[in-house]
């Protein structure tokens, strides 16, 4: 009887031992000396759930991310290939808790899970279960909710997905490493391709979340003071009116939309898209999404246009297939008898491991290098050498984390660091383009390290526009010579304007406007730069300026041999009835005038532009004072003598002539000084007049110039009004008549030159008035002087005594009857 007891208990044993042996662990845990927790998004929840009551979410019951379950087959492959290697942790185990975070609001019981030590959670007491790290988690919403909860102790959280620029910030997120690029390197490749193929008119459509708000607010920076604009964006979720979105990029003719989102979410975008008939559009594909196996094989995907992407290389991790062959063959996720934790189950029933190792391989190595970097981080705190670690070390999580900070291993090639915010600080993104076999072809590459390599290999494109690379911009490129006038809010919308005469546009430093040339540059209309102006004046070796010069020299002559032949013949009537000794004044100043001629060639300088009208308008004033005495004693003689007798005694006993004569001198110097004190002729370069030419001339203040010229030309009214007075007295006094002559000869001169003046502005307007000046001082020598040198010559009868009495004689019974 004891026999048969004793057999049933061993039968009894053996029959519960059997199903226990044949039951082997889930693919969710592995038990090792060391722990590590892994999250993953195996399903994934595409619309909210609405509880009537706190309940933790059944992560099987939602849609499989079969390039998710892919990384998390990655993880268990690394963990055991670590745990075979002799080199790597040599006497140690390491095993793992994983766990499906398919939500991100109602998956905190696994997280929790993680760091409670019997049901407990202690931040003060030892690590639970000898948790080292956590891989994870996928997306950067879902890492936002969970990271906290690992920070709060420093436990090293790696994750392989988590993108998002606010995990750089080491105050908020201590613990925090990753191995995949942050969106910050993404933002920056897609805005090299942007400007790379002269795009700069496109919109931006990014997940409703941390990932996607971040990634806009990166590329607003990056677009900053470049030629990119946002011409639209708009957030996606379950809630997104698709439909509206196509048709208000349509209506704005953009051509390039940027879709930073999540896998799941660009295939809603693409469905749509297909549904929509959206067609002749380019779209950039973020890193998370551009290596999607599924949708570059979707009926019409070709239709909606041109795919380019930007991805993480795909690397081929040796034995990661058998290892998958030989899971698939275990078959445990189908093992129902296995007691599993929250959302640590996986319905694989009818899936091959074709399906697991052709999915989407983006993010793969991330994971696999998370993996390692924390089992080197391990090594190295626990002292491992020759072959064995070090028992007698406790290890905690902020050991991990400081060596885990400063790892530098080489992983397939490919040496692994982090930089001071725990950011990948290695490797290279490619360029793809979904060609019409449905593959992602890398097209180029863009290195994130020095030299910062960008390549693109535009002849591998095949573009919707039949070869030709797609435009989108707002308003087309101005032609040249015309400037950007910004219509709206957006830079790349404008109008052109062209350049007018004198300006240019210069695109590559502003193309909004027109830049003024120089004084000394022009520029037509249109330009694109500005050229030199060709300085013009009249030197003194030009042919108007030599005969100018030798005429006034020929004055200089016919005065000092006119003076010579007056002087010898200084008693006859003819000199006397010119005046006497103010006939050698009257050519002494014509002679000084003369100087103002030299002073209107050659290069303008100060002085000579105050030698260009001081010694005519002084020395002319003197010539005009005494042809005004002189008038005025013809007419005194023969008409106010005989009425006026004590007014012309008065005269001749005081010296009136000189006293006059004296006194204008006085005065006109006086205010030449005044005049050229307040402000003296300058050079002064003309530019106005002629755009290619600066004409050099003499800039004349006219209200400090005016007085002077006012005086001289009231002498020359009195001259004139005396002269006038005595134009029927004898032939031999026609002094009156010879200057009522020069003064209309005078006046005459001046009026042409002043309409030339009007209608000319070249540089031969000195020659003119240089010429002028000539004309004014020979028309006194040659209708007052000349004359009466001819009678001294030629008719010396006519310059005796007695020819003139008679003439006296015969005007006087003339005025007497």
């Amino acid at each position: 009887m004891k026999q048969i007891l004793a057999f049933l208990c061993l039968l009894g044993i053996l029959l519960k031992a059997v199903p226990q042996a044949s039951v082997p662990s889930s693919e969710f845990q592995l038990d090792g000396d060391f722990l590590l927790g892994g999250i993953f998004d195996i399903h994934h929840v595409s619309s909210p759930l609405h509880f009537d009551r706190p309940e933790a979410i059944d992560c099987t019951s939602h849609s499989v991310i079969m390039s998710s379950y892919r990384r998390f087959q990655l993880m268990r492959f690394a963990v055991e290939e670590i745990n075979n290697s002799t080199c790597l942790l040599p006497n140690v185990s390491i095993g793992y808790i994983l766990f499906d975070h398919c939500s991100e609001r109602y998956s905190f019981p696994s997280m929790l899970n993680l760091i409670s030590g019997n049901g407990l959670i202690d931040p003060w007491d030892e690590p639970p279960k000898n948790l080292m790290a956590v891989i994870g988690s996928y997306t950067s919403s879902k890492t936002l909710t969970v990271a906290p909860v690992f920070m709060m102790d420093l436990i090293p959280m790696v994750s392989y997905g988590a993108a998002s620029s606010e995990f750089s910030e080491k105050k908020t997120y201590p613990s925090f490493l990753r191995t995949v690029h942050t969106s910050n390197d993404v933002v920056e490749i897609i805005v090299r391709m942007l400007k790379h193929f002269e795009w700069h008119w496109v919109a931006f459509l990014y997940d409703d979340n941390s990932y996607g708000d971040d990634g806009r607010e990166l590329f607003i920076k990056k677009i900053q003071d470049t030629e990119i604009c946002l011409a639209y964006s708009k957030d996606l979720d379950h809630k997104t009116n698709y439909p509206q979105i196509f048709r208000q990029i349509n209506d704005l003719r953009v051509h390039v939309v940027i879709v930073f989102a999540t896998e799941w979410m660009a295939e809603v975008l693409f469905e749509s898209a297909i549904q929509q008939n959206i067609t002749n559009k380019v779209w950039l594909a973020t890193d998370s999404w551009s290596l999607n196996r599924k949708l570059p094989k979707t009926k019409g995907i070709r239709n909606v246009g041109t795919v380019l992407g930007v991805a993480a290389p795909a690397k081929t991790i040796p034995g990661f297939s058998d290892f998958v062959h030989s899971a698939t063959a275990a078959a445990l996720c189908e093992n129902a008898e296995q007691e599993t934790f929250c959302n640590q189950a996986f319905n694989c029933s009818g899936l091959s491991a074709a399906d697991v190792i052709d999915a989407d391989p983006t993010f793969s190595f991330p994971v696999h290098a998370a993996v390692y970097a924390i089992a080197h981080a391990l090594h190295k705190t626990l002292q491992c050498e020759a072959g064995r670690c070090n028992d007698n070390i406790t290890v905690y999580p902020h050991m991990v984390l400081a060596e885990l900070k400063k790892s530098n291993f080489v992983l397939l090639n490919q040496t692994i660091h982090f930089d001071e915010n725990g950011d990948p600080n290695y490797g290279f993104y490619v360029i793809v383009f979904w060609n019409g076999s449905g593959e992602a072809q890398e097209v180029g590459y863009y290195e994130f390290y020095p030299p910062f390599h960008f390549v693109i290999n535009s002849t591998d494109i095949q573009w919707h526009t039949n070869g030709k690379v797609p435009t989108s911009v707002c308003s087309q490129e101005c032609p040249v010579g015309y400037k950007k006038k910004q219509e709206g809010i957006h830079t790349c919308c404008f109008n052109c304007e062209i350049c007018q005469n004198g300006t240019f546009i210069n695109v590559t430093e502003d193309p909004y406007t027109c830049v003024s040339c120089t004084d000394a540059e022009w520029s037509a209309e249109g330009s694109t730069s500005c050229n030199l102006r060709v300085v013009e004046f009249v030197p003194f070796t030009d042919a108007g300026a030599v005969v100018i010069m030798v005429a006034a020299w020929g004055l200089v002559g016919l005065n000092l041999a006119v003076s010579v032949l007056f002087a010898i013949n200084y008693n006859t009537p003819v000199v006397r009835s010119a005046g006497g000794p103010m006939c050698f004044l009257i050519l002494i100043c014509l002679t000084l005038s003369s100087l103002s001629v030299y002073f209107y060639f050659g290069q303008p300088t100060a002085a000579s532009c105050v030698l260009r009208f001081l010694p005519f308008l002084l020395f002319y004033t003197v010539c005009l004072a005494c042809f005004v005495v002189r008038s005025f004693q013809i007419v005194c003689i023969f008409k106010i003598a005989a009425k006026l007798p004590k007014l012309y005694s008065l005269w001749m006993k005081y010296h009136g002539q000189w006293l006059v004569i004296a006194v204008a001198f006085a005065i006109q110097a006086l205010l030449l000084l005044i005049g050229y004190s307040f402000d003296p002729p300058k050079p002064f370069n003309e530019t106005f007049w002629y755009r290619d030419k600066i004409v050099l001339g003499c800039d004349i203040n006219l209200k400090a110039s005016s007085t002077s010229v006012i005086f001289l030309l009231s002498l020359c009214f009195l001259c004139f009004i005396f002269s006038y007075m005595g134009k029927d007295l004898p032939k031999n006094y026609n002094e009156a008549k010879s200057i009522t002559f020069c003064l209309l000869l005078f006046i005459l001169t001046w009026i042409a030159f002043a309409t030339v003046y009007v209608l000319y502005n070249g540089a031969y307007i000195q020659t003119l008035n240089a010429l002028a000046v000539l004309s004014s001082l020979y028309s006194f020598l040659m209708w007052y002087f000349l004359p009466k040198c001819t009678i001294i010559i030629f008719q010396p009868q006519r310059n005796t005594p007695q020819y003139f009495q008679g003439l006296i004689q015969s005007y006087t019974k003339t005025i007497s009857q």
